[in-house]
């Protein structure tokens, strides 16, 4: 990943050479009888390790504002304790206020700089923490998942509706079927391997709406179930909504042309108050009833193999 941060190796090697021949030749070398080890090891050491987590987190990150942060404010430490080892060796002539500018400035500069990056950092965690508790049951059985998605299967999906079935949750626990419309015409037109983007695209950004403690599945082709636990009809039916004008709202640009493709999705909600292999099929029936009819002789736009 270094090679999208050369520009920030390059600002920063090169600020480490401006400081170098800066003291080289505005300064005076000091005798080796003046020069103070420890202080020389010590500061030499804070910008070493400086050096080296600047180059860990722009070799672990991509590019984007907390990125920035983290590496400008640890630039300006590693720079600092490097003005700092360099003023061991040499002196700088009274009334040059240009050393203490880099030692005490810059290295202020850099405490401000990697302290928002680390607010932001925290800010960061805070979101990626609330988007995995999402799949935290899908983690507890790792085995039963969409390889394409990231989410759980219908396998999953069955087995989480047994297990809400048999604490009997009733009306408090609702499914939530979500089906795209015409995905077949997206696969006709720009190939089986942009549909598949477009699927990751969706699933993302149902991730991105659901609650904490709702379970995102997807159950065969381009139809996903939603397990709402704790939630009754109508609250269903308005995330229900909102999900579906979330959707409304993505335009995924296609890979090879940058065509940017609307997407629409149509919905069902069952309470989870019945066993789960007729709730699946009463569900899906009520979502079958939601599509257009196609033309005679036209391919069904629902077509598809869901395991019931």
């Amino acid at each position: 990943m270094l090679h999208s941060h050369r520009t920030a190796l390059i600002l920063a090697s090169l600020a480490l050479l401006a400081c170098l021949f800066l003291y080289a030749f505005a300064g005076v070398p000091k005798p080796a009888a003046d020069w103070k080890w420890i202080d020389i090891a010590s500061e030499a050491s804070m910008a070493l390790m400086a050096g080296v987590w600047f180059v860990l987190v722009l070799s672990s990150r991509p590019p984007g504002r907390v990125t920035a942060l983290l590496a400008a404010g640890l630039a300006g430490l590693m720079l600092g304790a490097a003005a700092d080892c360099l003023d061991e060796f040499f002196s700088v002539p009274k009334g040059q206020l240009w050393n203490h500018v880099i030692e005490s400035g810059v290295t202020l500069a850099g405490m401000a700089a990697l302290t928002c990056g680390l607010l932001d950092w925290r800010r960061e965690q805070f979101m990626m923490s609330e988007h995995l508790h999402k799949r935290e049951r899908l983690f507890r059985d790792h085995r039963s998942f969409d390889a394409l998605t990231q989410v759980g299967d219908a396998d999953y999906l069955r087995a989480q509706l047994r297990i809400e079935h048999e604490r009997g949750t009733g009306p408090d626990c609702s499914l939530l079927m979500v089906d795209i419309d015409s995905f077949h015409l997206i696969n006709r037109a720009h190939g089986q391997r942009e549909g598949d983007r477009l699927l990751q695209a969706v699933t993302h950004t149902l991730l991105l709406n659901l609650r904490r403690t709702d379970l995102l599945c997807r159950y065969a082709g381009d139809r996903f179930a939603i397990l709402l636990p704790a939630t009754d009809g109508d609250t269903a039916r308005a995330l229900a909504e909102q999900l579906r004008r979330a959707v409304a709202t993505l335009r995924h640009h296609t890979h090879a042309s940058g065509e940017a493709l609307q997407v629409t999705v149509r919905y069902a909600v069952r309470h989870v108050d019945i066993e789960p292999r007729q709730l699946l099929k009463e569900i899906n029936r009520a979502l079958e009833r939601r599509m257009p009819q196609p033309a005679p002789g036209a391919e069904d736009a629902s077509s598809f193999a869901a395991p019931a």
